[in-house]
């Protein structure tokens, strides 16, 4: 009698804190391309983005909580110039021989609403670690409209920060080729 009664109120506790349980996504490569752009001589607005990243995010918007971790492959820097792309995979930029991730760790989400808004996190590049807050500049979940039987739930984000690349110690050029640096992270993920 007492184990049934035990059973009976341990599903009953457990079953209302998994409906509260947060989301999980693993970023979709396909459709997440990091990108910069940083001012070139005085000029010109150089653009770059890199071609191969993953990562995981949680979302529970009743709690308003959520993380997200990414890794970007530094080798896949892509500039549209290929002499310039081996150049900023060299030691004078991404050293990505010896740093082949730059990642994104949060630290904190916060929200308006039920809907993040900014993220507070480290960003390592050069193996140099910096607190790097992401303004959330869109955010949308819902069925993915390429899934015929719409069962396959997705979220895309589009997140932006300014840094100085010369306090992850990436000095070269400086300062012809400016130290002020926009970083747009446009994410698609898949919920797991």
């Amino acid at each position: 009698m007492h184990k049934s009664l035990f059973t009976a109120l341990v599903v009953s506790v457990a079953l209302p804190l998994s409906a509260f349980a947060a989301d999980s996504y693993t970023v979709d490569p396909n459709h997440t391309f990091p990108h910069f752009s940083i001012n070139h001589l005085g000029f010109s607005t150089m653009q770059g983005r890199f071609d191969k990243t993953s990562g995981t995010a949680t979302l529970d918007r009743a709690a308003k909580t959520g993380s997200v971790e990414i890794a970007i492959e530094s080798a896949s820097v892509s500039t549209g110039f290929a002499k310039r792309d081996e150049h900023l995979r060299s030691p004078d930029f991404f050293n990505a021989a010896e740093f082949p991730n730059i990642t994104y760790k949060s630290t904190a989400m916060h929200f308006k609403g039920d809907t993040p808004a900014s993220v507070d996190g480290n960003l390592t590049i050069l193996g140099v670690t910096k607190p790097v807050t992401l303004t959330i500049d869109a955010f949308n979940c819902g069925a993915d409209p390429m899934d015929p039987l719409k069962q396959k739930q997705k979220c895309g984000a589009g997140a932006s920060a300014q840094i100085k690349r010369s306090d992850f110690g990436v000095k070269f050029g400086l300062p012809l080729v400016g130290d002020d640096v926009k970083l747009v992270f446009e994410i698609e993920a898949f919920k797991n």
